[in-house]
């Protein structure tokens, strides 16, 4: 074991007996909060979370305590993570961040009740096995995410010169699987795009995966959905524009800090509604009686402050659809 190891190990025991500590107080139950995530990139999800919690009456440190985990899309550390919380045990774990997390989470445990977020059908990743009346221990939030890529394809299609080529970055150790790069190619052959797909396993391959789309000379990015690139949000945004690469991404938030174009469902209002089941489960309330919540609205996001910096103009046609456009 070297010394970093050691460090974040007897860290992690000392900040575990105190929450086991604060847990034998009455009234004051304990919340697991695991996410694929990074602690810095996807902190905004977590103040959401509790935001959610508030509302139902559950004010952290006053009637409740919450212990994150973040795993950094370092899937090893996933089990042991959510075993130290089933052990203690935590009232409830709220788990999202890439779907090897939640299933760990519900592999973990049958009693301690699950509130899950994903971006995926979560009936087909095993997680209910009914949407409107979940069984056992586990419900949850659906927000789309992996299912928009080809609508985030599109909107560039609208973007990009015909004739040039699209890349797409994608995470092979988390989420970019071989249906879910098909879905893509379909959908860039049915618009009569070429595709060129670089992939990043973690935040060290970013980059490297960048530059090999300049070398390409591919006519814009599409940055896949994926834990790891939301908890590398601002490497992502500033890579984007140190390479000149017009890019769209999934959440608003990339956007927000000065990405291109963003496309989907609104990710923090889906870890407040999580906050809120978390909530309602400790006032009583069984998972089984909380069907699965899925979100049905999304938001197109241009920043025509970062197009204008990278000497963009945006087509009149997508200005008109944008929800929002950042000036």
């Amino acid at each position: 074991m070297n010394r970093r190891t050691f460090i974040a190990t007897a860290a992690g025991s000392v900040l575990a007996v105190s929450i086991r500590s604060r847990a034998q107080k009455p009234g004051i139950p304990v919340v697991g909060f695991v996410n694929g995530g990074s602690p810095t990139g996807s902190a905004y999800l977590a103040a959401a979370f509790r935001q959610g919690l508030k509302e139902t009456g559950f004010v952290e440190g006053t009637r409740v305590s919450i212990l994150e985990r973040w795993t950094e899309a370092h899937g090893e550390q996933m089990s042991s993570m959510i075993a130290e919380l089933v052990r203690l045990p935590v009232a409830l774990i709220a788990v999202g961040g890439g779907g090897p997390v939640r299933r760990a989470a519900k592999a973990a445990t049958a009693t301690i009740p699950i509130v899950f977020i994903t971006g995926t059908d979560p009936v087909a990743e095993g997680l209910v096995s009914n949407l409107a009346r979940p069984t056992g221990n586990v419900t949850g939030v659906t927000v789309p995410t992996t299912s928009l890529n080809a609508k985030r394809l599109e909107i560039l299609n609208q973007f990009v010169p015909r004739g040039d080529a699209i890349a797409v970055l994608g995470n092979p150790s988390m989420s970019w699987t071989d249906a879910r790069a098909k879905d893509v190619q379909t959908a860039a052959r049915a618009m009569g795009r070429k595709i060129h797909v670089v992939t990043a396993s973690h935040e060290g391959e970013i980059e490297a995966a960048l530059q090999s789309v300049v070398a390409l000379r591919a006519g814009a990015l599409l940055v896949s959905a994926d834990p790891m690139f939301n908890g590398r949000l601002q490497q992502l945004v500033d890579l984007t524009k140190r390479y000149r690469l017009p890019a769209i991404f999934e959440w608003r938030e990339f956007a927000t800090a000065g990405g291109l174009m963003s496309y989907g469902s609104d990710i923090a209002n889906g870890y407040r509604e999580a906050g809120v089941y978390a909530g309602r489960i400790l006032n009583g309330t069984r998972p089984s009686e909380l069907p699965v919540l899925q979100a049905t609205k999304f938001e197109f996001v241009i920043n025509l402050a970062t197009a204008k910096a990278l000497g963009l103009t945006i087509p009149q046609a997508l200005l008109i659809r944008a929800d929002d456009v950042i000036k």
